[in-house]
């Protein structure tokens, strides 16, 4: 709601000061040191929180076990690429029909520069990283109800609505309004900097000008020769931009997880995911269902059936467990968890949010648009366009992520099949980019809350306060994980903190308690 009111910056910043945004605790590489004498952990779960803790606990000589209720690891590190089959709740089965190179990232795309821990793993197992682009000045901020539906380019309304802002405060100072608040000198250099930050002239004015068209572009663009001599561009008035409301989203990329430099993995953020599969190795069970968890003050049996809809039982047992199955589903899965951990796991729900990608027969934006990477912001239902970051200049065709939404715009497109999806995200997308209809070649869409396997997008708490506490004890030799427990949701980084989290306090315990008596002996 945050977001929608007052743009994507207002809703970062919203989400930051309710702890579900900031920047990372990653220390280091983790050692862990003592003997855990043959301990053996059962994990549930092979997303980035699991593997992290089958990585680690492997190293540290522990006898480990994976359960993994998909076909393959990753969780919501999941990239959808051509010749992928994937089938949500309702029966909607999506054939993704992009062509070779080209993928749609379901979950993550972007990795900040400050989630030290994802990027040390990517070093560390050799995951090639580019820069992900998420500002681009050329891109697009749309107001269908402002500008008679005309996309504005972001660097003429950010240059215009900053300089417009810079006059009135150096107007303000200048006719000594603001000698409460600032000295004489102060004022004075305050009044020096606002000229040069707002590209105003000497009399304090934001005015069509050459000077101005360095930032917000030309009306006649510099050429060679007898070409014509470069024209300023007109100005776009304040009003104009702050009644159509094209200054909500200028600030999205100034937020801590926005900032250049970002990353994503070449050639699909489940690179991550297959370098994580790669270096814990055979441990993992696939299409493992589990359906009910059992702990005792001596270890922990999982019992596990098919995925595809097998019925024979299988349990499995370990002196411990961390169990990074979301919320969402482990609230369904019975267990003898305590009345306390039964109350965490029931106080967080699952966030909804729909990605949309779409195919079009050529990079349009970049041949026609001079687009090359970022984001162009909308008040349309699909909330953005992002651009590619990657194959600049390439003749072949593109995907687009076409729909990014959360909340309201999301449950609507939740409830629609994926075809009708992509249709309405075309219909949007057009209001954007004309060439949409004529260039479309195939899609495919991701509704969070009808993901089989984690029915949401991310954990939020209901109150946190009340609950985290709980959920974070070690219950019955089990250990949470996932970015659910993490000050951190929504991204991976949370994922891999909760997990590196569990693995020192499940240490510690095991070698504690040798120090003290005998270890316990595996089931």
């Amino acid at each position: 709601m945050v977001g929608y009111a007052a743009g994507a910056s207002a809703m970062y910043t919203a989400m930051a000061g309710m702890g579900y945004a900031g920047t990372s605790s990653y220390e280091g590489p983790l050692e862990l040191t003592g003997d855990p004498k043959g301990a053996s952990v059962l994990i549930l779960g092979a997303g980035l929180a699991g593997m992290t803790a089958a990585y680690e606990l492997g190293k540290a000589g522990y006898k480990v076990q994976v359960l993994e209720y998909r076909e393959k690891a990753g969780g919501r590190c999941w990239t959808l690429r051509g010749g992928d089959t994937y089938t949500e709740l309702g029966d909607f089965k999506q054939d993704v029909k992009f062509a070779e190179g080209n993928y749609l990232n379901g979950g993550p795309w972007r990795i900040p520069t400050d989630h030290h821990a994802v990027l040390d793993y990517c070093k560390r197992f050799g995951v090639k990283l580019e820069p992900f682009i998420q500002q681009n000045y050329y891109a697009y901020l749309h107001n269908s109800e402002a500008f008679e539906g005309k996309p504005q380019r972001f660097r003429e309304i950010q240059a215009d609505y900053r300089g417009q802002i810079a006059e009135l405060l150096a107007k303000a100072v200048h006719q000594d309004k603001l000698d409460e608040l600032v000295t004489e000198e102060d004022a004075e250099a305050l009044v020096t900097s606002l000229k040069s930050y707002g590209v105003l002239n000497d009399d304090l004015e934001y005015v069509k000008s050459d000077a101005v068209s360095l930032y917000r572009g030309w009306a006649v663009e510099p050429g060679g020769g007898d070409d014509p001599a470069p024209e300023p561009s007109d100005i776009i008035s304040l009003k104009d931009i702050v009644q159509g409301r094209l200054w909500k989203d200028l600030l999205v990329g100034e937020t801590i997880d926005h900032q250049q430099a970002i990353f994503q993995p070449v050639g699909g953020m489940d690179m991550i995911a297959q370098a994580f599969a790669r270096e814990i190795g055979d441990i993992v069970t696939y299409n493992a269902k589990v359906i009910r968890i059992n702990g005792t003050d001596t270890g922990v049996e999982a019992t596990y059936v098919s995925a595809n809809g097998g019925t024979e039982e299988t349990t499995v047992t370990a002196d411990y467990c961390i169990c990074t199955i979301p919320f969402s589903i482990l609230g369904q899965i019975e267990n003898n968890f305590s009345g306390e951990m039964q109350s965490a796991i029931d106080s967080v729900y699952y966030e909804t949010s729909i990605k949309i990608g779409l195919e079009f027969k050529r990079r349009f934006w970049e041949q026609d648009d001079h687009i090359f990477g970022g984001i162009s912001y909308t008040n349309l239902p699909i909330t953005l366009i992002s651009y590619p970051s990657s194959d600049f200049f390439s003749d072949g065709p593109g995907v687009l992520l076409g729909c990014y939404s959360w909340g309201a715009a999301s449950y609507q497109f939740n409830a629609i099949a994926p075809e009708e999806r992509i249709e309405h995200a075309l219909e949007y997308g057009s209001q954007i980019h004309p060439q949409y209809r004529e260039e479309y070649s195939n899609g495919v869409s991701v509704a969070w809350h009808r993901v089989p396997w984690v029915l949401g997008c991310y954990g939020i708490w209901h109150d946190k306060a009340a609950n985290y506490a709980d959920a974070v004890k070690m219950d019955q030799r089990t250990l949470m994980a996932g970015e659910h427990m993490s000050d951190l949701p929504a991204w991976q980084e949370g994922a891999i903190l909760s997990a590196l989290n569990a693995v020192k306090r499940l240490h510690a315990t095991v070698t504690g308690a040798e120090a003290a008596a005998p270890a316990p002996e595996g089931n």
